[in-house]
This record gives C-alpha cells, sequence and structure tokens, in this order.
C-alpha cells in the first residue's frame, strides 16, 4: 500500500523479544523498542499494540519457539529415558551458550517480576511454566515411572531448568551448570532404577 512503510513481523517480534530479554519488561521503554525494532511509535501503536500486548506476543513467541525445542528433545523419553532429559537440558544450555541471544530465560525473567507486572503477563507467565512441567510430566510417565515420582520429577526437573538461567545471568560457569545438570540426572537416573 502506497505511504505506508511495510515490515516483516517476524523480524520485528524477535527485536523486541531480544530487547525484552536483554532489560525485562519494566526497564525496556518505548524508545527502546524503537531502537530495537526500527518501527516508530505509531507504527508499533498500530502494527503491534501497547507495551502489554506486544511483550504478550514475545512471551508466547519465545514459550512456542523452545517449548517446541523441548518438545522435540523429549519425544524419546520412553525408549531412551535419560538420554531425552539430558536433551531436554541441552536446549537450555544452548540457548545460554548462544551469543546472539542474552542470558537467562525470558520466561523465567518474567516470572521472577510477576509482583509488578500486569495480571495478563502474570497469568502468562505462570501458564508458560506450568506447560513446561506438563511436558516433564508427560515424558516421565512415559518413562513408567510412578505417578507420585512422574509428579515430584516434573517439578523438580523444571525448578532445575529455571535455575540454569538464573544462575547463568548471575555468571555460572558451563562447569557448574553442567554439574546442576549431572546431580538432577543421578536421581532421576536412580529412581528409573528402582522402579526396574
Amino acid at each position: 500500500m502506497a505511504g505506508k512503510k511495510q515490515f516483516d513481523v517476524d523480524t520485528v517480534l524477535d527485536a523486541a523479544m531480544v530487547q525484552f530479554w536483554r532489560a525485562g519488561y519494566a526497564d525496556t521503554s518505548l524508545d527502546d523498542l524503537c531502537r530495537a525494532t526500527g518501527l516508530n511509535r505509531s507504527s508499533i501503536y498500530s502494527s503491534l499494540g501497547d507495551k502489554d500486548s506486544l511483550y504478550l506476543r514475545c512471551l508466547d513467541r519465545y514459550a512456542t519457539r523452545y517449548g517446541d525445542r523441548y518438545d522435540q528433545a523429549l519425544s524419546s523419553a520412553s525408549e531412551e529415558p535419560l538420554r531425552a532429559i539430558r536433551e531436554f537440558f541441552e536446549v537450555t544450555l544452548k540457548r545460554i551458550a548462544d551469543p546472539d541471544l542474552p542470558d537467562g530465560c525470558l520466561v523465567t525473567q518474567t516470572a521472577m517480576a510477576i509482583p509488578v507486572l500486569s495480571p495478563d503477563i502474570a497469568a502468562r507467565a505462570i501458564e508458560a511454566l506450568g506447560l513446561q512441567r506438563a511436558r516433564l510430566r508427560t515424558a516421565l510417565s512415559a518413562m513408567k515411572l510412578a505417578d507420585s515420582d512422574a509428579d515430584d520429577f516434573a517439578v523438580h526437573i523444571a525448578a532445575v531448568n529455571q535455575s540454569l538461567a538464573v544462575m547463568s545471568r548471575a555468571g555460572a560457569s558451563q562447569e557448574q551448570l553442567h554439574t546442576i545438570i549431572d546431580i538432577t540426572m543421578s536421581a532421576l537416573s536412580q529412581a528409573l532404577y528402582a522402579r526396574s
């Protein structure tokens, strides 16, 4: 359409997502979003909505992108349970090690800011965390763990996974992150061995 600037929505959403991820919701201004996306204020509002709406879109984008990768990693849980959980953690470690991405996790960062966020954003962060526990619970059930063990390990592994993001942002080394994972894998291995 003549007179209307065209832009690639996916590129803009990725740029906004990285800006929110790097600085957090509260510390990202509309000017920051303009710089990150290359759009002016009116284009952001007319095409992407207000700051809350844009943040929700970015959070959904992030949760879907990494959720798909977690699902793929866990897809072999019934055949190779320990390998599947190790690959689940590898998704997080690869994201953390990627020099083109901010440290940490957008979902974790959002969850930690819940007290100062809008109810809609808070609810979406809680939902994303719940989906991660649910995908883990499904994979752990496929490993034939007892229901109570599958529930407990789903909560534990999700918490460990979120802590990797926090620890990396605080400067933990890859070696330290691997040690955290190894302890969890040892506990899961023992539970699987006890089951058989």
